[in-house]
């Protein structure tokens, strides 16, 4: 018997303008300032980002709310995952939520997600540049958990598991205390609202410090595509459009399509959902800076994932802990969204539909559990020798800068290192090696 999914997709409701944000970065900004002022940075990078069906949507118009809502629904989404964002009290971007809630439309499945970092200056590269800081307490963990029992949990669309609210938490790794913030939280639900919790922490793949579901939170959630900075994939080579101050500020790029291949040949911790993303390209948000990038985002590819994140298991006892999760749903600035864009139309949304309708009338392949295991262990040896192979090229091109620029290595002496270590370097590698051989020890001489 196939298993129910609920398929959740990650909401941004930072699409209209307000007070904070006329503060900061000027009267009218929203995140499509970012998305609209995106330009490609290497060759063959897809950029600017610009919607479609929806149109520059602004979330404070119930038509825009509802027409997201249809979308969803009419491919198969279950219900969005809205950001939260309170800072002791403070909201920031609260009004569709909000409006959500008084209204009661749309009639569309919701949680929410607390986005609990400081807010800061990240989009230009500031990370130091803290705009309102995140502070925690008991009194706090207090008052925002009335609030939500309050204000939100009640509301007959809210996602439950076994008739609990769902709550997610984003980075609990900058709580002083979480297992303490649990407690009081759940305390607070039990005895003044007759509510029980079901709370899920955001897990970041493959980071050393967190592969397992922190006792006192329900479940965990597999965040994607984040993973690949600690994955061990090599990094794609791309030819810049751009002047760059450091090699440190240069795109970081990596193959979509072999990282879905990992994922899909990856373990999940125990209780922990899994989660899909359609690509990730934060250009818009890191003028100048580096950034995280990907080739071969499409449709097919998305489509694979999606299917394998249909066909886990991840050990759950209940059948309302059934849920997948795709990031994002409309994260424009960070190249992350699966609603109608001007280059795919409805495509990745048509692959959630069909895809999700493959899982039911298919079911999980019989041989799915053998053959991810075989695929993983032989990815992870691919993964060792590629990163051995680089790090080899790395050392030697390093060494070769240096004979050439330390002024007691004659220019043949530099010249025959380049011809030692020429078959693991690249040919760009080379190229510019020989180019600086010349320029540092013949054209700098005269």
């Amino acid at each position: 018997m196939t298993s129910k999914k609920r398929v959740i997709a990650i909401h941004l409701p930072q699409f209209h303008p307000f007070k904070e944000n006329d503060e900061w970065w000027g009267k009218g900004f929203t995140e499509w300032t970012n998305v609209t002022k995106a330009q490609p940075r290497y060759v063959g990078h897809y950029e600017p980002h610009l919607p479609s069906d929806t149109g520059f949507y602004d979330l404070r118009l119930p038509e825009a709310r509802e027409l997201q809502a249809e979308l969803a629904k009419e491919y198969g989404i279950y219900g969005f995952c809205y950001y939260h964002y309170w800072f002791n009290g403070k909201q920031l971007m609260e009004r569709p939520v909000n409006e959500i809630l008084a209204s009661g439309k749309p009639d569309f499945p919701f949680m929410l997600c607390w986005a609990n970092e400081n807010w800061a200056r990240n989009w230009d590269g500031g990370f130091k540049d803290v705009l309102i800081k995140q502070e925690y307490s008991h009194e706090d963990d207090i008052n925002h958990m009335r609030w939500l029992c309050e204000n939100v949990f009640p509301d007959k669309r809210y996602i439950r598991v076994d008739g609990k609210p769902v709550f997610a938490v984003y980075r609990i790794t900058l709580f002083p205390n979480f297992e303490e913030t649990v407690k009081t939280w759940r305390k607070i639900a039990r005895e003044e609202f007759g509510t029980e919790l079901y709370l899920i922490e955001v897990m970041l793949p493959d980071a050393p410090e967190h592969t397992s579901v922190t006792p006192g939170v329900d479940a965990a959630m597999d965040f994607q595509p984040l993973g690949a900075m600690n994955s061990g994939l090599p990094m794609v080579p791309v030819k810049s459009l751009t002047q760059y101050e450091s090699e440190e500020d240069k795109p970081t790029v990596y193959n979509y399509s072999h990282y879905v291949d990992l994922r899909r040949a990856s373990e999940l911790a125990v209780r922990c959902y899994p989660c899909v993303s359609p690509g990730f390209d934060n250009s818009p948000r890191r003028i100048g800076r580096t950034f995280l990038s990907f080739t071969e985002c499409n449709p097919s590819n998305y489509s694979r994932w999606l299917f394998d994140a249909l066909c886990r298991k991840c050990n759950f006892k209940s059948e309302d802990e059934n849920f997948v999760f795709i990031n994002a749903w409309n994260e424009w600035a960070e190249g992350n969204h699966i609603e109608p864009d001007q280059k795919w139309g409805r495509a990745y949304l048509e692959q959630t539909k069909a895809t999700i309708e493959k899982y039911y009338q298919e079911g999980v392949p019989a041989d799915y559990e053998t053959s991810r295991k075989k695929d993983f262990a032989i990815i992870k040896k691919t993964l060792r020798l590629i990163g051995n192979e680089q790090l080899t090229r790395k050392k030697n091109y390093a060494a070769c800068k240096r004979a050439i620029k330390n002024p007691d290595v004659s220019f043949w002496n530099a010249y025959h290192r380049i011809e030692m270590y020429k078959d693991t370097l690249t040919l760009h590698q080379r190229l510019k090696l020989l180019y600086k051989v010349v320029f540092y020890k013949v054209i700098q001489k005269f």
